[in-house]
C-alpha cells in the first residue's frame, strides 16, 4: 500500500499549558493549528477540547463548537473526535459532545489501564494555572476506565446509532484481544483501523521490537481485515513513525503526543510535525493520502452527515 494516512492529534488532554507556549488552547488556536496541519498533509485531525481560559481539558459542547465549524470551513480533513476525553472524566462526560456532534470518526480506547503522567512534572516549579501540578501529581493513583461495558456502549451509541467509524486505540497487546472479542460478537466491522499507542506509562513502551510484536499479533487476529497506524508518545515519535511507514502502516503525530520537533527543541506548531513526518514517509516511498482517499480507505460516512 503506497498511500499513507497521516493523523494529527492537535492538543489532547495530557500536556499542560505550562509545558509549551505552542500548545493550542483556545478555539481559535485549535482551529488554526488544525487547518494548518491539514494543509501540511494530515488527512485526519484527532481532536480534544480545552477550556480557553485555563487550558484545562474540557468535555463541554460549546468548547468543541469553538473550533469545529471553523475547521470544517477551512479544510476537508476528516474530524476524529475523542471518546477518551481525559482519564479523569466520567464516561458520560467524555461522550456528551461526540454523541451530539456525530463525527465521521472517533477514538475508542480498548482497555482499562494505569495512566501515569506524573513523570512529566520534571523539575518544573512554576505553573501558569493552579490545576496543572495537582493534575499531573495525582496520576500516580489514576485508573483510565474503559471496561467491556463501556466499549460496547460506545460501539453501539457512536457506531451503530450515529454511523461513526473508529480509531481503535490499543495501548498493549491485550487490547488487541479485546478488539478481537468485539469483532467476534459482530460489533466491529472491517476495515478495522487500529492505532498502536506506544510510550504511555501504563501501556507498551515505544520500542521497535514491541511494534513488530503488535503487528504480528494483529496479523494473526485480523488477517487482511485491518490497517494499522502508530503513535509514539515523546521522543520516539518520529523513529516509530518511520518504522510504521516502512512496515506498510500509517502514522500519527501532533502536540498531543509530543511537544518537541527535535531533542531539546519545542515544536512551534502541529503543522511542523506533520511536515517532518511527511518528509520521513515519502523518503521510504510512501505517498500521503488525501482526506478523500482516507475516507475511501476507512469506509467513512462523509462530512455531510456530521452534526457540526
Amino acid at each position: 500500500m503506497s498511500k499513507i494516512i497521516v493523523t494529527c492529534a492537535v492538543t489532547g488532554s495530557i500536556h499542560t499549558p505550562s509545558m509549551s507556549p505552542y500548545l493550542p488552547v483556545t478555539g481559535e488556536e485549535i482551529a488554526r493549528q488544525a487547518i494548518d496541519a491539514a494543509r501540511a498533509g494530515a488527512a485526519i485531525l484527532h481532536l480534544h477540547a480545552r477550556d480557553p481560559l485555563t487550558g484545562r481539558p474540557s468535555a463541554a459542547l460549546d468548547h468543541y463548537m469553538g473550533f469545529l465549524p471553523r475547521i470544517r470551513a477551512g479544510c476537508d480533513a476528516v474530524v476524529n473526535l475523542t471518546t477518551g476525553g481525559s482519564a479523569v472524566m466520567t464516561l458520560d462526560e467524555r461522550l456528551a459532545a461526540p454523541l451530539a456532534l456525530r463525527p465521521e470518526m472517533c477514538s475508542l480506547n480498548m482497555g482499562t489501564m494505569n495512566f501515569a503522567l506524573y513523570p512529566m512534572l520534571g523539575k518544573r516549579t512554576e505553573w501558569l494555572h493552579d490545576w496543572e501540578e495537582p493534575f499531573l501529581r495525582s496520576s500516580d493513583d489514576l485508573v483510565f476506565k474503559n471496561t467491556p461495558r463501556d466499549i460496547e456502549g460506545i460501539l453501539s451509541r457512536m457506531g451503530e446509532e450515529r454511523g461513526a467509524r473508529f480509531e481503535f486505540e490499543c495501548y498493549d497487546v491485550g487490547h488487541l484481544y479485546m478488539l478481537r472479542h468485539f469483532a467476534d460478537r459482530g460489533l466491529v466491522r472491517a476495515p478495522v483501523f487500529i492505532q498502536f499507542v506506544m510510550g504511555v506509562l501504563g501501556g507498551i513502551a515505544a520500542e521497535p521490537d514491541h511494534l513488530d510484536h503488535l503487528k504480528a499479533t494483529a496479523d494473526r487476529l485480523f488477517g487482511d481485515d485491518y490497517i494499522f497506524s502508530v503513535l509514539a508518545a515523546g521522543r520516539m515519535q518520529m523513529r516509530m513513525a518511520e518504522q510504521a511507514a516502512a512496515m506498510g502502516g500509517h502514522v500519527r503525530v501532533g502536540l498531543e503526543d509530543n511537544l518537541h520537533i527535535a531533542k531539546g527543541q519545542l515544536a512551534t506548531s502541529n503543522a511542523e510535525q506533520v511536515a517532518k513526518v511527511r518528509e520521513i514517509v515519502e523518503a521510504v516511498g510512501r505517498t500521503v493520502a488525501t482526506p478523500a482517499e482516507a475516507r475511501s480507505m476507512l469506509g467513512l460516512k462523509g462530512p455531510e452527515k456530521v452534526g457540526f
